[in-house]
Protein backbone atom coordinates (compact mmCIF):
# COMPACT_ATOMS: atom_id res chain seq x y z
CA UNK A 1 0.00 0.00 0.00
CA UNK A 2 1.37 3.56 -0.75
CA UNK A 3 1.60 5.92 2.43
CA UNK A 4 0.23 9.51 2.28
CA UNK A 5 3.96 11.03 2.32
CA UNK A 6 4.99 8.88 -0.59
CA UNK A 7 1.41 10.11 -2.57
CA UNK A 8 2.30 13.79 -1.24
CA UNK A 9 5.65 13.49 -2.96
CA UNK A 10 4.56 12.20 -6.66
CA UNK A 11 1.78 15.33 -5.91
CA UNK A 12 4.86 18.09 -5.52
CA UNK A 13 6.63 15.93 -8.38
CA UNK A 14 4.07 16.02 -10.84
CA UNK A 15 3.40 19.76 -9.76
CA UNK A 16 6.71 20.63 -10.53
CA UNK A 17 6.80 18.84 -14.05
CA UNK A 18 3.27 20.53 -15.12
CA UNK A 19 4.61 24.06 -14.12
CA UNK A 20 8.16 23.36 -16.00
CA UNK A 21 5.86 22.02 -19.25
CA UNK A 22 3.57 24.92 -18.72
CA UNK A 23 6.05 27.65 -19.03
CA UNK A 24 8.09 25.70 -22.10
CA UNK A 25 11.02 25.46 -20.20
CA UNK A 26 13.06 26.26 -16.90
CA UNK A 27 13.75 30.30 -16.67
CA UNK A 28 17.29 30.03 -16.05
CA UNK A 29 17.53 28.60 -19.74
CA UNK A 30 16.33 31.84 -21.28
CA UNK A 31 18.29 32.98 -24.69
CA UNK A 32 20.43 36.23 -24.93
CA UNK A 33 22.59 37.87 -26.94
CA UNK A 34 24.78 40.94 -27.26
CA UNK A 35 24.38 44.24 -28.83
CA UNK A 36 27.65 45.55 -30.26
CA UNK A 37 28.18 48.85 -31.64
CA UNK A 38 31.33 50.21 -32.85
CA UNK A 39 34.28 49.77 -30.12
CA UNK A 40 37.05 51.76 -31.15
CA UNK A 41 39.04 50.32 -28.50
CA UNK A 42 38.35 46.65 -29.14
CA UNK A 43 37.42 45.86 -25.58
CA UNK A 44 36.26 42.79 -24.15
CA UNK A 45 32.59 43.60 -23.41
CA UNK A 46 29.52 43.86 -25.22
CA UNK A 47 27.70 47.31 -25.10
CA UNK A 48 24.59 45.37 -23.96
CA UNK A 49 22.54 42.46 -23.28
CA UNK A 50 19.13 41.30 -24.00
CA UNK A 51 17.88 38.97 -21.94
CA UNK A 52 14.44 37.72 -22.92
CA UNK A 53 12.43 41.00 -22.22
CA UNK A 54 15.46 42.66 -19.95
CA UNK A 55 18.32 44.97 -21.59
CA UNK A 56 21.20 45.36 -19.82
CA UNK A 57 23.34 48.08 -21.01
CA UNK A 58 26.98 48.50 -20.17
CA UNK A 59 28.64 52.08 -18.85
CA UNK A 60 28.87 54.32 -21.54
CA UNK A 61 30.72 57.43 -21.34
CA UNK A 62 30.62 60.86 -23.07
CA UNK A 63 32.59 60.13 -26.18
CA UNK A 64 32.01 60.73 -29.92
CA UNK A 65 31.41 58.46 -32.73
CA UNK A 66 35.32 58.10 -32.75
CA UNK A 67 35.04 57.04 -29.55
CA UNK A 68 37.06 60.56 -28.49
CA UNK A 69 35.34 62.06 -24.97
CA UNK A 70 33.61 64.69 -26.46
CA UNK A 71 34.90 68.77 -25.22
CA UNK A 72 32.69 71.07 -23.22
CA UNK A 73 32.42 69.55 -19.35
CA UNK A 74 30.46 67.68 -17.64
CA UNK A 75 26.77 68.63 -19.51
CA UNK A 76 28.59 67.58 -23.13
CA UNK A 77 29.90 64.14 -21.33
CA UNK A 78 26.42 63.66 -19.90
CA UNK A 79 24.48 64.46 -23.22
CA UNK A 80 26.67 62.37 -25.24
CA UNK A 81 26.53 59.70 -22.32
CA UNK A 82 22.78 59.62 -22.69
CA UNK A 83 23.05 59.35 -26.62
CA UNK A 84 25.21 56.63 -26.37
CA UNK A 85 22.94 54.69 -23.89
CA UNK A 86 19.90 55.46 -26.74
CA UNK A 87 22.03 54.13 -29.53
CA UNK A 88 22.16 50.94 -27.64
CA UNK A 89 18.39 50.97 -26.95
CA UNK A 90 17.08 51.62 -30.09
CA UNK A 91 20.18 48.84 -31.65
CA UNK A 92 18.38 46.44 -29.45
CA UNK A 93 14.38 47.53 -30.42
CA UNK A 94 13.61 48.84 -27.27
CA UNK A 95 12.81 52.53 -26.39
CA UNK A 96 14.05 55.59 -23.76
CA UNK A 97 10.72 54.56 -22.20
CA UNK A 98 11.42 50.98 -21.74
CA UNK A 99 14.20 52.01 -19.02
CA UNK A 100 13.76 51.20 -15.59
CA UNK A 101 17.15 51.53 -13.74
CA UNK A 102 19.98 53.85 -14.13
CA UNK A 103 23.55 54.08 -12.51
CA UNK A 104 25.44 57.61 -12.88
CA UNK A 105 29.15 57.26 -12.21
CA UNK A 106 30.78 60.87 -11.57
CA UNK A 107 34.41 61.53 -11.31
CA UNK A 108 33.46 64.86 -9.52
CA UNK A 109 30.10 64.59 -7.38
CA UNK A 110 30.11 68.42 -6.95
CA UNK A 111 29.60 68.36 -11.08
CA UNK A 112 25.94 66.55 -9.79
CA UNK A 113 23.58 69.92 -10.21
CA UNK A 114 25.41 70.23 -14.12
CA UNK A 115 24.75 66.54 -14.61
CA UNK A 116 20.98 66.51 -13.76
CA UNK A 117 20.21 69.40 -15.46
CA UNK A 118 20.83 67.42 -18.85
CA UNK A 119 19.76 64.00 -17.54
CA UNK A 120 16.38 65.31 -16.90
CA UNK A 121 15.20 66.98 -20.00
CA UNK A 122 16.86 63.57 -21.49
CA UNK A 123 14.99 60.82 -20.15
CA UNK A 124 11.48 60.83 -20.41
CA UNK A 125 8.35 60.62 -17.21
CA UNK A 126 8.24 58.43 -15.43
CA UNK A 127 11.93 58.51 -14.63
CA UNK A 128 13.89 55.66 -14.19
CA UNK A 129 14.42 54.35 -10.41
CA UNK A 130 18.45 56.15 -10.48
CA UNK A 131 21.50 55.92 -8.21
CA UNK A 132 24.16 58.66 -8.50
CA UNK A 133 27.94 57.63 -7.20
CA UNK A 134 31.37 59.39 -7.29
CA UNK A 135 33.80 56.91 -8.90
CA UNK A 136 37.62 57.23 -7.52
CA UNK A 137 38.27 57.52 -11.07
CA UNK A 138 36.56 56.72 -14.71
CA UNK A 139 38.12 54.88 -17.99
CA UNK A 140 39.79 57.54 -20.60
CA UNK A 141 39.58 60.25 -18.04
CA UNK A 142 36.04 60.61 -18.29
CA UNK A 143 33.94 63.01 -15.86
CA UNK A 144 30.87 60.14 -16.28
CA UNK A 145 29.78 56.89 -17.16
CA UNK A 146 26.22 56.06 -17.58
CA UNK A 147 24.54 52.08 -17.27
CA UNK A 148 20.83 51.06 -17.29
CA UNK A 149 18.18 48.39 -17.49
CA UNK A 150 15.67 48.90 -19.72
CA UNK A 151 12.58 46.10 -19.63
CA UNK A 152 10.68 45.85 -23.02
CA UNK A 153 6.63 46.22 -22.06
CA UNK A 154 5.21 43.34 -23.42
Amino acid sequence: MTTNKTIARLSILALGIALISWSGQPSHAQEHHAVNLSNARGLPYSDGIVAGNTLYIAGQEGADDSDKLVAGGIAAETKAALENVQRVVKAAGFDLKDIVSVTVYLADIHEFGDMNQVYKSFLPDPKPARATIQAAALVNNARIEISAIAVRQK
